[in-house]
């Protein structure tokens, strides 16, 4: 048999069947594109993604047939929210996370609740992105589709849905909502009241690894599976890719390089502390059983890759092509082996942790006449090295502790990179055996659910293993060091202008 972990994240969705030993046996992946109908708006189709899910699945489900899929779990991004009809239609695309058209509802919490009334409740530093801002929105500026909908549904719970009938989301998921009640672990009657949304309107919270039901016979068929399987409640991808990689104590923490650049550490119970909120660090609950987590992020992380690869980078798209090799490989090796004094603010999308600021921007500081494209490329794995350096110390002084870090996602595949952030973070810096561990916690969801493991402490020590640790290089992080220490002085300095020109 084989557990099957969905990973459906902000610009592609790919699906991976596991044995019990974490080995993969099929995955298939597709990308799409975000949808900027507005300025400012960042949204992605409903029934695309659904789509996307639908082929992945089956093309999965052609080669694995001799160890037929017998559970599933979804891991997926956070925040982003769709409305359905009563017939299960989208009415509206999903509006994701740096969709910043809700500033305005932020800006009412502040006013009217105060960021610490909200963060004691929700665990989630007050900020637009969250999915109680885009339901209010929907509601203020589109009463008609508001009017209309059934349910309101994050992307696990659409995708449950379109399993199994049931509207089922987990805890971890439903605290990146903003309304849920980390500590009594149930949708907040007092934030709802407060929003004027009522709870019927959102799906039913469990803990991760609940089996929900079974997919329906039409669906079955349609995806290719031999028998019926169990669909089990996952989570928001960075606690299951936490998972992933055997996070599971306080100390160690995943490092999730992907579209977003994420640190994610363990704590014991649930720190709601002044210094949390002053850093705008969340905590919420884990997928695994009475843990909670830490979020640090950059929200462009790889999607700073990404615009650089679409709009720098033709010759090196045309030689991976050519070569068929992976563009990211081409240009992280002809990244500069020296230090740059170039320098790169990555709020490509504004600044995620620890300004969470919309009005941030990017920029690119230190040209000269004498730049080339390998000081560019060095400067753009810096850049987020060192927005990843300044959340790792900051997240230490609220407590994490954190003395090391295992890497997922794309960007853990190069040891090049790997080395650099070892260097960088001056911290030893491990990638896993299998890199999609997002996949690889919802799996392990999944299998607990139907009973192959008895609990999330035998899948880990199962399914999770270490691939290789980058140690920092003492001379080199000692010259990181400096410039990151000038690296700082960035966002400050260039923090007003920003601000004067984000709504040009």
């Amino acid at each position: 048999m084989s557990l099957l972990g969905l990973d459906v994240g902000t610009t592609g969705c790919k699906a991976i069947a596991f044995d019990l030993d974490g080995k993969i046996l099929s995955q298939a992946y597709r990308e799409y594109q975000l949808l900027h109908p507005q300025p400012g708006w960042a949204e992605l189709d409903a029934s695309g993604i659904w789509q996307s899910v639908v082929e992945i699945i089956k093309e999965v489900n052609q080669h694995v047939k001799k160890d037929p899929v017998k559970a599933l779990s979804v891991s997926c991004q956070g925040e982003a929210v769709t409305a359905i009809d009563n017939n299960g239609e989208p009415l509206c695309n999903f509006s994701v996370a740096f969709d910043h058209r809700t500033i305005p509802q932020a800006q009412w919490w502040r006013e009217n609740w105060g960021a610490e009334r909200l963060f004691k409740i929700s665990g989630m530093p007050l900020h637009s992105m969250y999915t109680i801002n885009k339901i209010m929105w929907y509601k203020e500026n589109c009463p008609d589709l508001f009017h209309k909908t059934f349910k309101f549904l994050c992307v696990e719970d659409y995708v449950n849905y379109k399993l199994t009938g049931r509207f089922a989301i987990d805890w971890s998921l439903a605290a990146r909502t903003m309304a849920f009640d980390v500590t009594n672990k149930c949708w907040s009657e007092e934030i709802l009241n407060a929003a004027g949304i009522d709870a019927d309107l959102l799906p039913t919270p469990f803990p991760s690894a609940t089996g929900i039901g079974k997919t329906t016979p039409a669906m079955r068929e349609e995806l290719g599976f031999q028998s019926e399987v169990t669909v089990a409640t996952g989570g928001h991808d960075q606690p299951c890719g936490a998972l992933g990689a055997g996070i599971t104590n306080p100390g160690t923490a995943m490092n999730a390089i992907g579209t977003s650049d994420v640190i994610c550490p363990v704590f014991a119970q649930p720190v709601l502390s002044e210094q949390m909120l002053k850093g705008n660090y969340s905590c919420y609950p884990h997928v695994g059983p009475e843990q909670y987590v830490s979020v640090g992020f950059n929200l462009t992380g790889g999607l700073l890759l990404r615009w650089y690869r679409d709009t720098l980078c033709t010759q090196e798209a045309n030689e991976a092509f050519e070569s068929n090799c992976d563009v990211y490989d081409i240009i992280i090796e002809q990244a500069s082996s020296e230090i740059t004094s170039l320098f790169i603010l990555p709020h490509f999308v504004g600044a995620g942790t620890p300004y969470l600021d919309s009005h941030s921007r990017g920029a690119i500081v230190g040209l000269t006449v004498d730049t080339n494209k390998q000081n560019l490329s060095k400067a753009v794995l810096d850049s987020i090295n060192y927005e990843m350096k300044l959340n790792i110390d900051l997240m230490n002084e609220t407590g994490s502790d954190i003395q090391e870090l295992r890497t997922i996602g794309g960007g853990a595949k190069s040891g090049k990179w790997l080395q650099m952030r070892a260097d960088t973070f001056d911290l030893p810096v491990s990638s896993m055996q299998t890199s999609e561990a997002a996949s690889l916690g919802a799996a392990m969801l999944a299998g607990v659910s139907i009973g192959a493991f008895k609990d999330l402490s035998e899948a880990t020590a199962a399914m999770v293993q270490i691939k290789h640790t980058y140690h920092p290089d003492e001379k080199r992080s000692k010259l990181y060091l400096e410039k990151y220490q000038q690296y700082r002085q960035l966002y400050p300095a260039l923090k007003s202008f920003n601000n004067l020109i984000a709504n040009i």
